[in-house]
């Protein structure tokens, strides 16, 4: 068995493993590098092919595959909202009259206190709103 062909398996195991602790895909695309160099020792090729051929896929990997990685795995994180940022800025529908000192209204079928986000306004029910900001239990509200 060619020396070159286990060193390269060594090579692209060992960035494997590396990048389970960094999870940049910066290691990743090295490790498949290593592989297709591995792949190209198990051919035949010399030396000289084994280094280009890492470097080619090296690179591709990092064209092609790491941007398309990167944006699969952080799909979620930018449009899912949780907590209050969800309620932020919603419509809801007034329940009941809302002035600077009580209101209901809904969001998204559920019922919530509600006040005007500017003091001087009310809003009368059927009315719709958004809600500007969520203060404790309380939503600040905004006619549209």
């Amino acid at each position: 068995m060619d020396v070159w062909l286990i060193v390269w398996l060594i090579v692209g195991a060992a960035l494997v493993a590396a990048e389970v602790f960094t999870t940049t895909f910066v290691l990743l695309m090295f490790a498949i590098g290593a592989f297709a160099a591995a792949g190209a020792a198990a051919l035949g090729a010399n030396e000289p092919v084994q280094a280009i051929v890492f470097a080619v896929v090296s690179a591709l990997s990092f064209a092609a595959v790491r941007p398309t990685l990167r944006r699969y795995m952080h799909r979620d994180e930018r449009d899912t909202q949780m907590g209050v940022e969800a309620i932020e800025g919603s419509m809801a529908l007034v329940m009941e009259s809302v002035d600077n000192d009580n209101g209901m209204i809904k969001i998204d079928g559920e019922l919530w206190r509600a006040r005007p986000y500017d003091a001087t306004q009310t809003f009368e029910q059927g009315e719709r709103v958004r809600v500007i900001e969520i203060k404790g239990a309380t939503a600040m509200v905004w006619k549209d």
